[in-house]
């Protein structure tokens, strides 16, 4: 539990429990919620029973209070400003009344790392629940016009149970005050481009006689009723034509791209580099001279023009200089991989696979660039990788062999320490972030994430050595690498 308190504080995530007359329930609630989590913000609305002061009797808890009830959709508010006052970047909001079993946050923390960004509700397993029509009527015909408002199906769109992104809730000055404002709190964002998934949570519903309940049949029915309405004009008016838009924008985006590194390699970087290899002796000052073209394509494309829908960032860790060769070591995402690599020195070289070798954009730029396919074999490799180790050159591979699917960190191979062994040189880790968001493995539609790559500290022979052989360096490197993605994907996502 204390390692799910620490992810959550490192996420930026907290709890936030809107309470109005919950005396019952609310001490329970409160306490559980602490065991999950240790930030917790509880908003009385204007509670006229004892519920202000068993609060007031509560520790760890930063409690805002108000004299007058105004409604949950007011009380949401007051507890979103409050989180984003303190520096939280989402919030997990939990009722009062005891239905929500705050052990489900761990689901939502687990959707949180899937789908960073996005809005999470709880799918309600309602299963052998006993409930009234009217409650089962309301769940229903809530759904069907969240449907209709926002093209999107399956979301239990009455669930209190959510886990909030709270730098991306549009129109959150405009929400109303009452029950309401939990439709609002989704249709708006999801206008915007905001994604929203379900998390499977657990409920309890009390004997009838001993539920508490502010929901006004009538008043509040009729509320939502007119809201509706006017979602679903604004739906057709505004939703729509930006939806619309973004979908044009989107497909634009990658478009634009293909067509920019299409015609940049097939006009002018391949005949360029045809020309000036077949013309004069390729010298070593020359071959240089060749790499120092590639990092500065790298560098232009990262640094100065930028992937369309990206932020790139990059950290260096203090006193490491890449003029010392070494073998690199980064985890592997997307084909922008080596251009984010490449903007730190032009004397790296990479190991690819086949299809890279004879790609027919940039195949003979590659070939003659001193990139070897590994499937020549690392024996047969390593007299041209020690010719590259003289001559000052990096040797950079990717441990896990192939693009991961999900951006998680994948086993690693052996080769690039065997390697680092046979040359007698430090490994050099890279870690990577954004490039498989944005463009993941088998798609071809550029998505929008920041892009951050950080170089570490060099791991000498001696360390290596202390670790143990190749296979334990490779395990023992890949915990390494997991730790660090996770703390970098805690720091980044925070502001996705």
């Amino acid at each position: 539990m204390q390692d799910q308190q620490k992810l959550l504080k490192d996420r930026g995530i907290c709890v936030i429990i809107p309470v109005y007359n919950n005396e019952k329930t609310i001490g329970e609630v409160v306490r559980k919620s602490l065991d999950n989590c240790l930030d917790v913000i509880v908003v009385n609305d204007g509670s006229t029973d004892s519920t202000g002061e068993i609060l007031h009797s509560l520790s760890g808890i930063t409690l805002v209070e108000y004299p007058d009830n105004q409604g949950k959709g007011y009380a949401l508010k007051r507890g979103f400003k409050k989180a984003l006052e303190l520096g939280f970047a989402y919030a997990i909001t939990i009722d009062a009344d005891g239905q929500h079993y705050p052990d489900d946050i761990a689901n939502f923390l687990k959707a949180n790392q899937k789908h960073p960004g996005a809005i999470l509700v709880g799918k309600r397993n309602l299963d052998g629940v006993e409930r009234s029509k009217g409650s089962s009527f309301a769940n229903k015909f809530s759904n069907f016009w969240f449907t209709v408002q926002t093209l999107k199906k399956g979301i239990d769109a009455q669930s209190g149970y959510r886990l909030y992104p709270l730098k991306k809730l549009y129109g959150l000055s405009i929400v109303s005050a009452r029950y309401e404002s939990e439709l609002e709190l989704l249709v708006l964002p999801a206008w915007h481009g905001v994604k929203i998934f379900s998390v499977p949570i657990r409920v309890y519903y009390p004997p009838e006689n001993e539920r508490v309940s502010h929901f006004r049949p009538g008043k509040d029915f009729a509320r939502i009723s007119v809201l509706n309405t006017i979602l679903c004009i604004l739906g057709l008016i505004y939703a729509l034509p930006l939806g619309i838009i973004r979908f044009i924008f989107k497909y634009l985006r990658t478009i634009y791209a293909a067509l920019v590194f299409g015609v940049f390699t097939l006009l002018f970087l391949t005949p360029f580099v045809w020309l000036y290899v077949k013309i004069g002796k390729m010298t070593e000052k020359k071959q240089l001279k060749l790499h120092k073209l590639i990092q500065n394509i790298s560098r232009f494309v990262m640094l100065v023009h930028g992937i369309p829908g990206t932020k790139f960032s990059y950290k260096v860790a203090d006193g490491v200089s890449m003029e010392k060769p070494r073998v690199v070591i980064c985890n592997h995402q997307s084909h922008f991989d080596l251009a984010c690599q490449l903007i730190f020195t032009p004397k790296i070289v990479f190991l690819t696979n086949n299809w890279v070798w004879n790609n027919p954009f940039y195949g003979f730029m590659i070939r003659h660039a001193e990139y070897y396919p590994v499937a020549e074999g690392i024996d047969n490799l390593l007299p041209k990788l020690q010719n590259l180790i003289n001559r000052g050159y990096n040797i950079a591979v990717f441990p896990e062999g192939t693009r991961s699917k999900d951006c998680k960190i994948g086993r690693f191979h052996q080769g690039a320490f065997y390697i680092a062994q046979k040359l007698g040189v430090e490994i050099l880790p890279m870690y990577l972030y954004g490039t498989g968001k944005v463009l993941p493995k088998k798609t071809y539609v550029l998505q929008k994430s920041p892009i951050y790559i950080e170089v570490d500290k060099p791991l000498t022979r001696s360390e290596l050595d202390a670790i143990g052989n190749e296979m334990q360096q490779a395990s023992y490197m890949r915990k390494i690498y997991i730790e660090k993605y996770s703390q970098i994907c805690n720091e980044i996502e925070q502001n996705v």
